[in-house]
Formats: structure tokens, sequence, C-alpha cells
């Protein structure tokens, strides 16, 4: 199994990049997230990786967060969730707010993502929730963090605004280590300048 590559970036045609590491180049598919955080080419590179075996191809996927290649393993376990729309899905949300939208159970927001259609979403909701809770997704585990990020964005959902809406307010003001009251009170004023 190749679980990192460090090396030097050589070549970045997304979805493909293409790692020199000692001597040797690996062609790795990543998520379009990965290309906004890239070193100019001919820099070194650290990439996490997971290396799917098929009979006709050996293909690497590459991720810079632990948080996103432990997403890409789990929506792999989902049944009808293959590596391309995983990686589709990691190119359209982060984790965090994938493990957000799972948690508040919103279908709707779901299907706006690349290749999710509503009974794709309803299965990721089913089969997804338990197993994002041990998911890494920021500075801290998806504990704490997720706990308020979660309640202050039901609490918006609960006043009128909708799912989407609600998330883009508390991921505009969230920050490590703020109660859900504090989020709700900054996601609110922060509506109310913009």
């Amino acid at each position: 199994m190749i679980a990192r590559l460090h090396g030097t970036l050589l070549e970045r045609q997304p979805p493909y990049l293409l790692v020199d590491v000692a001597g040797v180049g690996y062609e790795v598919e990543a998520p379009l997230s990965v290309f906004d955080r890239l070193p100019p080419l001919g820099q070194p590179l650290t990439l996490l990786t997971q290396l799917i075996v098929r009979e006709d191809a050996h293909t690497l996927y590459g991720f810079v967060e632990a948080a996103d290649r432990e997403l890409f393993r789990s929506l792999l376990k989902v049944s009808g969730v293959g590596p391309r729309l995983a990686l589709a899905i990691l190119s359209g949300v982060s984790s965090r707010d994938f493990a957000l939208m799972v948690e508040a159970g919103d279908a709707q927001a779901l299907t706006r993502l690349p290749g999710i259609g509503k009974k794709t979403a309803e299965r990721l909701l089913l089969e997804m929730r338990g197993r994002l809770s041990d998911l890494q997704t920021g500075p801290g585990a998806a504990g704490a963090a997720m706990d308020a990020a979660g309640e202050a964005r039901a609490a918006l959902t609960a006043l009128g605004y909708s799912s989407t809406e609600a998330l883009k307010m508390i991921r505009s003001v969230e920050a490590p280590d703020q109660s859900a009251e504090a989020l709700i009170r900054l996601a609110l004023k922060h509506k109310m300048q913009g």
C-alpha cells in the first residue's frame, strides 16, 4: 500500500498530478480542492494517498488533509459509491461541510453535489451517519467542534434559513472552541452586516 508521497510536483492537469519521488513519476488523481493548495511546479509536495487496485488498473488518489482521505475511504464503503463519485463529492465540498450535511440529515444539500441524486443522497445519509463520528474534520476531533457547528446550523435552519444558507453562515464565522450560541450570534451579526 502506498500511503504517502513526498516528492517534486512535475505536472498538474486536473484531475491528475505527476509527482517525482526519487526519480519515479507517480500519477495521482486528486479532488479539485487539492489543486487550490498545490505549490508551484518544481516545488516539493507531500500527499496522503489511497491506492485502489482493480483488474485493469492501479490508481493512486491523493489528498492534502487526512480528513479528506478518511472521508474518501468511508465513501467507498457506501454501496453504489465508487472512487469517481467519491472524488467528485470531495471536489464539491470539504470533508467538514459534508459531515455537517450528513449530521443535519440534509439530503437536499447533498443532491446539489455532482453525481448525487435523491436515492444516493438518502443512502449516504443512512450509511454515513455513524461513520463520521470518528472522522477528523479540523484541528480537533469531530466531537465538540462538529457538535457546536451542527447545533448552530440546526438552530439557524429552525429560524427559517435554508440548510445551505445556514451552512454558509456558520462557515463564515466559525473558529475553534466556540459554543453553538456564540456561533449563532456571530452568524446572525455577520448576516445583518453583509
